[in-house]
């Protein structure tokens, strides 16, 4: 709606410019005054955005309210072992000790390795409780079953510290048993970025208490992965990108964010694949196996063998593995596989370099995509960092659904750059939560069937299986 002042202002131009004109003749009486309307610029969904959040903002203010604190956070992760995995870094207790941890969104259940660990926690950082003076012991047990290995100990309390953010009262394991090859040094836990519903423990996630807390500008999470497996010279650290939390970083991504709702009720991050391409060939996929975790703790990309065939079948010379590599397929490394998945919108392609995993020899490669059988309710894709590379990914509370971008020129720019890795901080606290009650832990009622890798370089598969 025009202003009073703007409307009398137009009204004074237009008598104006006709009380100063030169005169006129042979006017007609009863003559009219065209009004033109000026065309408003097309606003866009986040123009939008932008506007309602200041306008809601503005009145809430003007009226004697009062905004509720927010804020967002970055955490610069670490590429480990040439895309085998990634991590980030928090801080618990008080005084807080800072702990190396991989980046999860294939489970929910926070857990660091503890003082008295006597199994697959050599040479790592580890928790001493007996150094904190908020820790608070819980008294019940914490066990959790990944793809890769399993970690088990107690639950405890204490106060978790992340990219700005503080949780108080945060529920996470302590563990003292640890898969032989799940942690590898420097790496001490794990941050698992799924929903409450599939925690292990029953509580509520980290990320969980500080969006649902209102602690977040905007009530999202987002990452950006770097790619270093056909670099020259690796490191067995090297820049990861960066995870944000309560915003997007516009800088990385360009383009707009695709945004697809997840399974109702929210347990995994599942969307439904819905095209996959193989050089230019279209590889069917039926709505029964199509539902996708995606999944940040993953290295690779497993799913259906019958589509995973068909994926190969469109590669001259491809051939199924043997041993160790069985449920894996080979091909000529002199072939360039071009890939491409859609999970309800644009089509998102995977660089031939992520989809070859490595070479058995100076003419056969193994694919990065794999084989994979899982049990009961569980999806039957996980989509990890294979895929997950190749674009900026946001995860968002509300409404709950996963959001694909294209990445910036200044995101491609950190693939293999030659820089150290950042190292853990603790910086000052911007914002804080606390954590709400216990649900019922979840079951561990889903099953993967997985054949160890046994070879020198270790992948991951990180999602939790109920």
């Amino acid at each position: 709606m025009l202003s009073s002042l703007a409307l009398s202002l137009s009204y004074f131009l237009v008598i104006s410019t006709n009380a100063f004109a030169a005169p006129q003749t042979g006017t007609a009486a009863g003559q009219s005054i065209p009004l033109v309307r000026r065309v408003q610029p097309v606003r866009t969904v986040t123009d939008w955005g932008a506007w309602a959040k200041g306008e809601r903002e503005a009145l809430t203010v003007k009226y004697g309210g009062t905004l509720a604190k927010r804020s967002t956070g970055t955490n610069l992760i670490t590429n480990q072992n040439a895309d085998s995995s990634y991590f980030g870094s928090l801080a618990i207790g008080t005084p807080p000790v800072s702990f190396n941890v991989i980046l999860d969104t294939g489970s929910s259940d926070l857990w660091v390795a503890d003082e008295s660990c006597v199994i697959g926690c050599s040479q790592i950082q580890v928790f001493n409780d007996q150094a904190s003076s908020t820790f608070k012991n819980l008294s019940q047990p914490f066990q959790i079953q990944y793809g890769s290995g399993a970690a088990s100990g107690s639950l405890v309390e204490d106060v978790v510290q992340m990219a700005g953010f503080s949780v108080p009262n945060q529920v996470f394991g302590a563990v003292t048993r640890v898969t032989s090859g799940l942690l590898n040094a420097p790496v001490s836990g794990l941050l698992g970025l799924a929903w409450q519903s599939i925690a292990s423990s029953g509580h509520t996630p980290f990320w969980e208490t500080l969006v649902t807390s209102g602690a977040w500008t905007d009530p999202v999470m987002a990452f950006q992965l770097t790619r270093f497996v056909n670099a020259t010279t690796v490191n067995s650290e090297e820049p990861g990108g960066s995870f944000t939390m309560g915003f997007v970083n516009n800088s990385l991504y360009t383009g707009d964010i695709d945004w697809q709702n997840v399974q109702s009720p929210p347990t995994y991050w599942i969307l439904p694949m819905t095209s996959l391409t193989v050089q230019g060939n279209s590889i069917t996929t039926s709505s029964s196996t199509s539902l996708s975790a995606i999944d940040t703790g993953t290295t690779l990309v497993g799913g259906p063998s019958s589509v995973i065939q068909s994926i190969y079948q469109q590669i001259p010379g491809s051939a199924p593995g043997s041993g160790n590599w069985q449920g894996y397929w080979t091909y000529p490394c002199s072939t360039q596989v071009n890939m491409a998945i859609s999970f309800g919108g644009p089509s998102w392609p995977v660089a031939p370099a992520d989809f070859r995993l490595t070479s058995l020899s100076s003419s056969q490669c193994i694919g990065a995509f794999f084989e994979l059988s899982t049990g009961g309710s569980a999806p039957s894709w996980i989509v990890g960092d294979t895929f997950l590379k190749n674009v900026y990914s946001v995860f968002r509370y509300n409404p709950a659904s996963v959001g694909f971008a294209a990445l910036s020129d200044t995101a491609v720019a950190m693939n293999g750059v030659d820089a150290p890795p950042p190292s853990a901080t603790i910086g000052s606290i911007s914002a804080s939560a606390t954590a709400g009650g216990e649900r019922n832990a979840a079951p561990l009622s889903w099953g993967i069937v997985w054949i160890p890798l046994t070879f020198a370089v270790a992948f991951v598969v990180g999602a939790a299986w109920m």
